[in-house]
């Protein structure tokens, strides 16, 4: 994989009453992408987070988020998160990028446990 040059969007946008407001600046860096994790939040498709790893070519974890919303009124928020190998496990802030990436390790049995007693209330 090469290092290319990256533009992405850091700042908010939002609609408000058919308008877009745009508070957005442009970024650009040099990286290559490892990986993608996208999510909806709640029960429908108007709201999410998207997520892009890359790595710099002194080594640095970036991700790029996206929290976004098309309900009217609601902004969209872009950031960049430069990040640790630990953020990218079991328990960390992107863990679920981590496993998109390969990067993550797999779970304890310990682990897999007690997430399980979590989601059953246990």
């Amino acid at each position: 994989m090469e290092f290319e040059r990256v533009q992405v969007l850091v700042g908010r946008m939002v609609a408000v009453n058919g308008f877009w407001q745009d508070f957005t600046q442009q970024v650009e860096f040099e990286a290559r992408k490892l990986a993608e994790f996208h999510r909806y939040l709640g029960t429908d498709d108007t709201r999410g987070v998207s997520e892009v790893l890359y790595q710099t070519p002194d080594g640095r974890l970036i991700v790029h988020v996206k929290d976004w919303s098309s309900v009217q009124g609601e902004p969209t928020y872009y950031k960049l998160v430069e990040i640790t190998q630990d953020d990218l496990q079991p328990g960390g802030r992107f863990e679920f990028l981590g496993r998109e990436a390969g990067i993550a390790r797999p779970l304890t049995l310990d682990e897999a446990l007690s997430d399980l007693d979590e989601a059953l209330g246990d």
